[in-house]
């Protein structure tokens, strides 16, 4: 068994239990993720390291609610993903759980302040309040002369901007970043982990970001090692 937990007392947001992946069926097999067990509290900043094909991306996916571990338990908020339909997953992620991705996956027909008021109205949320809350956002992640400009009209740390602050919008107890400052020049990547730092200290949600950059991953409280699929 493999154990990652810190020795914090405060509350854990997201936590894994022997989780294990594996694709393929019989001798062609492959396992992904060996028994992992990570434990998340609340405010913390933990990366996730290793090298290309190492299992991250499928971790951060199961840790999300996105994809299903064959074994082990996961949950969030001190829910099990597994007691839940996807209908329940879905709102679970929606209540509790952010995402930034390498490519932000805004929507390109519509403006930053409809991006980021999209998770806002899916949670059923007045179309009024989501739009003040999203310019709200907008404005703390210094967006607030950018509500009305569509994602071809941002340049790439300003739209990675808008995915952040498409994630925190919701007050979500965890942010998911998968490669968030991957695509990013040195000045727009410093830009963006600076205000992953700030947001963090001032919101207090947790982050969880699996990452190349060793900078990045220096900045966080911990660093976790995914090599062959087990960590390290």
């Amino acid at each position: 068994m493999n154990s990652s937990a810190p020795s914090s007392s405060t509350t854990s947001v997201l936590n894994c239990t022997d989780v294990s992946k594996h694709y393929g069926e019989g001798a062609l097999a492959v396992s992904v993720l060996k028994d992992i067990n990570i434990d998340i509290r609340s405010g913390e900043r933990v990366a996730i390291v290793g090298a290309s094909g190492s299992g991250k991306s499928t971790l951060l996916n199961i840790l999300g609610g996105l994809d299903v571990p064959d074994a082990g338990e996961v949950s969030v908020a001190g829910e099990l993903l597994s007691s839940m339909s996807a209908d329940e997953r879905g709102f679970l992620r929606n209540r509790n759980l952010g995402f930034v991705y390498q490519f932000h996956h805004l929507l390109p027909e519509f403006t930053a302040l409809e991006n980021v008021c999209m998770p806002l109205l899916i949670g059923k949320m007045s179309k009024s309040l989501a739009k003040e809350k999203a310019t709200l956002m907008l404005q703390r992640v210094g967006l607030g002369h950018r509500l009305e400009h569509k994602p071809s009209e941002l340049s790439g740390g300003e739209r990675q901007r808008v995915a952040i602050a498409r994630a925190l919008v919701t007050s979500p107890a965890c942010v998911l970043m998968d490669e968030p400052t991957g695509n990013l020049d040195t000045h727009s990547a410093d830009s963006i982990q600076q205000l992953m730092l700030e947001l963090n200290q001032s919101i207090g949600t947790s982050f969880i970001v699996v990452t190349h950059d060793l900078r990045l991953a220096a900045k966080m409280d911990r660093t976790l090692t995914l090599a062959d699929g087990v960590l390290l």
